[in-house]
């Protein structure tokens, strides 16, 4: 049962939009898919239609009671919404900005997340974790808790700016951590094909991470925008526009590289 973390410790770079648009998209193939909002903004949240005010719990409440209750298996699967079909939401809002404090004074406070996560394996067959931009304990926890991760870049200037400090994280967090922990795909989005900026810039991104970035080319696209106002992922409320289409082809292209492992 994979477990993918959508990645990148800069803001505005397409990180809840892969997140949620992946997640939807796997379950519209049929997989029973479960999306863990680890952002304290929600934006993931607020994307599926869900009212942060309404939650009966957050992944929060997992952290603070997966902390206090090492045998609290059921942390996670007491907070799960179900959004659409084969799609479930661990939902946040902004009480997880606290989970750092709480997760600093933890024995094994890095694999915390890990240890909830775990207790739902059964339940599903893929996880996407939507992390906070930043390289904060929460975002350690989270690559302690993932098989892969997918580190979305737009193709707009100082578009490699931080990536090497995101790079040696995930490689300590891989030596000491999680031994199974790999960058599958490097993911250009907001690309413009009129600008010349965008093309250059993913011709330096391709040649500084080779075979890693995708096939697959995020464009700029406002139904993109657009979508999370509605509640719903593009996938399902702009079926049609260009963006979802190229998230369309992103799902087939993870699951392609799953079934060849």
């Amino acid at each position: 049962m994979p477990v993918w973390g959508i990645v990148n410790q800069k803001g505005g770079v397409g990180k809840t939009t892969t997140a949620v648009n992946l997640a939807a998209g796997l379950a519209q193939k049929g997989h029973r898919t479960l999306l863990l909002d680890a952002d304290p903004q929600g934006n993931a949240t607020t994307g599926l239609g869900v009212d942060k005010r309404q939650v009966r719990g957050t992944l929060y409440d997992v952290i603070q009671r997966t902390v206090s209750d090492p045998n609290a298996t059921d942390a996670v699967r007491n907070v799960v919404l179900t959004v659409s079909p084969n799609l479930d939401l661990v939902p946040s809002t902004l009480d997880l900005a606290g989970a750092e404090s709480v997760l600093m004074n933890a024995v094994g406070k890095e694999q915390i997340l890990r240890e909830a996560v775990a207790g739902v394996y059964k339940d599903y067959e893929w996880i996407i974790i939507d992390a906070p931009p930043s390289l904060g304990l929460l975002t350690v926890n989270i690559l302690a808790a993932c098989d892969k991760i997918i580190v979305p870049l737009q193709t707009e200037f100082y578009a490699m700016e931080g990536v090497s400090h995101l790079l040696t994280t995930i490689d300590v967090v891989k030596r000491r951590i999680n031994p199974r922990l790999e960058v599958a795909k490097v993911l250009l989005t907001m690309y413009d094909a009129r600008n010349n900026l965008a093309q250059n810039v993913a011709e330096e991104v391709q040649g500084y991470f080779g075979s890693k970035v995708s096939r697959v080319i995020i464009p700029r696209n406002v139904r993109l925008s657009e979508a999370p106002s509605f509640g719903e992922p593009a996938l399902s409320k702009f079926p049609e526009s260009k963006g979802a289409v190229a998230y369309r082809e992103l799902v087939d292209e993870v699951l392609q590289e799953c079934v060849a492992l």
